[in-house]
């Protein structure tokens, strides 16, 4: 490894690989510290050095499966979308396909969790606008933010919110409980008469092959993991996750369907984490925290450091408050009772975080409650 304390194209090569597969705990601060930390005084001047390529494939502009031509456009568009989950994570997706043009229905709980996304989706838009038109240009504004509106509604019973022929993808961003998914696509799948829809679910810590277990043998082959990361309107990449059972031709209409978003895509093996774990996040939540409380860097430094040297829109401390420190929490418990045991993940990569679950004891959550490692 460089001792280099600038980002030089060899760093990048490092820091990739670090992100994707952390070091052993032992190693992690002193890595850390190498690829990151020193870097951020002469951060500026050197990621002017980055090759072109290299910078677009890493911030999601370029993609092997992308593609602007007429020529290549997919011959099945989505262009009825259900979002089942009305959450942080399924109002930008649902945000996203409106401004594609697609027809969406977000499928929320009851009347306040509906009434909670639409605002959520909305105050994005407002500052999609603000920064989309200059201030002369007010009625251009207010005309984008209707007309991404007017592809939108919601619905809190299921029967409303899929229609049983148009209906051509579904996306579900529930609570990560498998119990709870299956129960959702068992129903969905008696709902559902056409038999071209796509089942898909935006999780990252369970098994696709787990979930589709409650669906027809023929739906099966209709049924993939679509991972899309927060926050949704910001992050360019897409995972599209195959199980054995998944058909090609469904993975290429989910392919094609992130091109309609103007997403990055990529495809993944079934396997929990994919490709950003957030196991991966909470590790190194974990050990920033323990650096911050150290005094080798504060935790502003270390966000600041994984955006300007990595390219991320979020560092690993800010993503985790807008996520959810709760959510952070259920999903690495959950890992760590189940995925421990079985050797499918190392046990240092979801070890407890001391001041997170203090955090999540004290209802201070993140973004959500106006606090969680930071303040809002």
């Amino acid at each position: 490894m460089t001792s280099s304390h600038t980002f030089s194209t060899q760093n990048l090569a490092h820091l990739f690989k670090f992100l994707s597969q952390p070091p052993p705990p032992q190693q992690f601060s002193k890595q850390l510290k190498m690829l990151l930390i020193r870097p951020l005084r002469n951060i500026h001047r050197d990621c002017r050095a980055i090759p072109p390529a290299l910078a677009n494939f890493h911030l999601g502009t370029i993609s092997p499966f992308s593609s602007t031509s007429k020529s290549r456009q997919p011959a099945h568009e989505v262009k009825h979308l259900t979002v089942i989950g009305a959450g942080l994570m399924g109002s930008g997706i649902a945000q996203v396909a409106a401004q594609a043009g697609i027809a969406v229905t977000v499928h929320g709980m009851n009347e306040e969790i509906c009434k909670q996304s639409n605002s959520i989706i909305n105050q994005s838009l407002k500052r999609i606008a603000k920064k989309k038109f200059p201030e002369d240009q007010a009625k251009q504004a207010t005309a984008f933010i209707e007309a991404v509106n007017k592809n939108l509604k919601f619905a809190t019973e299921l029967k409303n919110a899929v229609d049983h022929q148009k209906t051509d993808l579904i996306i579900e961003a529930i609570v990560e409980k498998i119990q709870i998914k299956q129960e959702l696509f068992k129903a969905l799948d008696h709902l559902i008469e056409n038999p071209n829809t796509i089942f898909t679910s935006n999780t990252s810590s369970l098994k696709i092959a787990d979930i589709s277990q409650a669906v027809s043998a023929h739906r099966k082959k209709q049924f993939a993991g679509l991972h899309f990361f927060n926050p949704v309107p910001q992050m360019k990449l897409v995972e599209v996750i195959k199980t054995d059972q998944t058909s090609d031709e469904t993975a290429q209409r989910l392919i094609n369907f992130a091109n309609q978003l103007g997403k990055s895509p990529v495809t993944c093996t079934d396997t929990p984490g994919y490709l950003k774990s957030p196991k991966h996040l909470r590790f190194i939540v974990n050990r920033s925290d323990e650096d911050a409380r150290a005094g080798e860097a504060t935790k502003e430094d270390i966000d600041t450091a994984m955006k300007l040297g990595a390219g991320h829109p979020m560092g690993p401390i800010e993503l985790s408050d807008y996520v959810g420190l709760d959510t952070m929490k259920f999903i690495s418990d959950g890992w760590r009772e189940s995925r421990v045991q079985s050797g499918e993940i190392d046990k240092a990569l979801v070890e407890p975080v001391k001041a997170l679950d203090q955090l999540v004891r004290d209802g201070k959550l993140g973004r959500k409650t106006n606090e969680g490692f930071l303040k809002y």
